[in-house]
């Protein structure tokens, strides 16, 4: 049987962006299993007919020790379950499970689906993180990335050969679920919903101040946030200090729900001011139901928001500027705003519906996963002769 890893920092992220793509590619014969830190999400994966094997990872640490620690639990589950190849996502598993894979020749391919809060806010951190991604990266069979910004990063930062690299249109959009619908709630209002993580570099704060300038203007505007309070990530925000912005009236706060689409249908703007992104699921969710968007113009978010076309974009850590949009886009005419979100939907479906994203997954998994078979060795998983017939039959692709 054909096996195929699947690793990220979360079995939430795991559940909520993986699982179509691990659906398409066992529908194509070969057996997929998950690596991640458990939490609420474990159980909802394995009812879905998946394992998933748990492994250490502290999101929020640097302590060399613990890092030891992951790169070992890689590697005893990679050595348990011997794939033949390896999807890394986020990070923390796209360098420490990489630089397990290696050890044991297992090909990996990594995505990067953004560079995340250590290269918005560059120090020390950032120089170590680009060390260890060029090492771990080193030996990848491929490196896919959301935006040509990224890709254009790494490669003259001399981390990935160029010839590794490619881009694909972020993690996809299933197209079917996220199809236009009516409203049927909040029918008297304009809503605005933010979808994401409650975190800073979201642009959660520039949101509720846009929020409280123009609720004192409008009586008839809502703005909503769904997302989880508990992300791991050090500019989160507390929850003491969310319930306290969100008591003072300007913002209504959803929580989580697994039903996004349904929160979907009922706004009447998606909107995402966010610090950088790789491509934004929220704004490419919104996108395929037909809804206009709003967010800043910073990599990832410009890539699927097209200023004045399917929506309009603000300055970034300015929440006058998302103000000035929000206003705009709430006092635009109605055929124009619906001229963008149908405008929106379509270019979902030319660039991002999922399975043109998974496709390519395919082609590169199909590429590499028959010549690996090809030259295992019963008994020898790690042998040096499989190394060196493997290393043979990768000049050949």
């Amino acid at each position: 049987m054909k096996r195929v890893a699947i690793v990220s920092n979360s079995a939430f992220n795991i559940y909520n962006f993986r699982l179509n793509l691990a659906n398409f590619i066992r529908d194509r014969g070969y057996e997929i299993f998950f690596v991640a830190p458990k939490d609420e999400f474990t159980s909802k994966i394995v009812k879905e007919g998946y394992f998933i094997e748990d492994v250490f990872i502290n999101p929020k640490g640097n302590n060399p020790l613990e890092d030891k620690k992951t790169i070992d639990d890689f590697k005893t589950i990679y050595e348990k379950y011997k794939p033949d190849l390896i999807l890394n996502y986020t990070i923390k598993p796209n360098i420490y499970s990489s630089l397990a894979a290696n050890s044991l020749q297992i090909p990996v391919i990594n995505t990067v689906t953004g560079l995340g809060t250590v290269f918005i806010e560059e120090s020390f951190v950032t120089d170590l993180v680009k060390i260890l991604y060029k090492i771990a990266f080193k030996r990848a069979y491929k490196i896919f990335f959301q935006n040509f910004y990224d890709m254009d990063f790494f490669i003259k930062n001399s981390i990935v050969k160029k010839e590794k690299a490619t881009v694909v249109a972020g993690s996809g959009v299933d197209t079917v679920r996220f199809s236009p619908k009516e409203k049927n709630k909040n029918l008297d209002k304009f809503v605005f919903l933010f979808i994401g993580r409650v975190i800073k570099d979201k642009g959660v704060i520039e949101y509720i101040k846009a929020a409280e300038i123009l609720k004192k203007k409008y009586k008839n505007v809502e703005f909503q946030i769904l997302g989880s309070l508990n992300a791991e990530n050090k500019t989160l925000i507390s929850r003491k200090k969310m319930y306290d912005m969100i008591n003072s009236g300007a913002v209504t706060y959803l929580g989580s729900s697994f039903r996004v689409e349904e929160v979907i249908r009922n706004c009447d703007c998606v909107v995402l001011p966010s610090y950088r992104e790789g491509l934004p699921k929220s704004l490419l969710e919104g996108a395929s139901m037909q809804k206009p968007l709003i967010a800043t113009n910073v990599v990832g978010c410009r890539d699927v928001v097209e200023d004045g076309v399917n929506g309009l974009l603000c300055e970034v850590k300015d929440h006058l500027s998302l103000a000035g949009a929000c206003e705009k886009m709430f006092l635009m005419d109605r055929k124009k705003r619906e001229a963008m979100g149908r405008r929106a939907r379509e270019i979902v479906l030319e660039r991002f519906d999922e399975k043109i994203i998974y496709n390519k997954y395919i082609q590169e998994i199909e590429k590499i996963v028959p010549v690996r078979l090809k030259f295992r060795l019963k008994g020898s998983y790690f042998s040096s002769s499989y190394s060196n017939n493997l290393k043979l039959a990768y000049k050949k692709i």
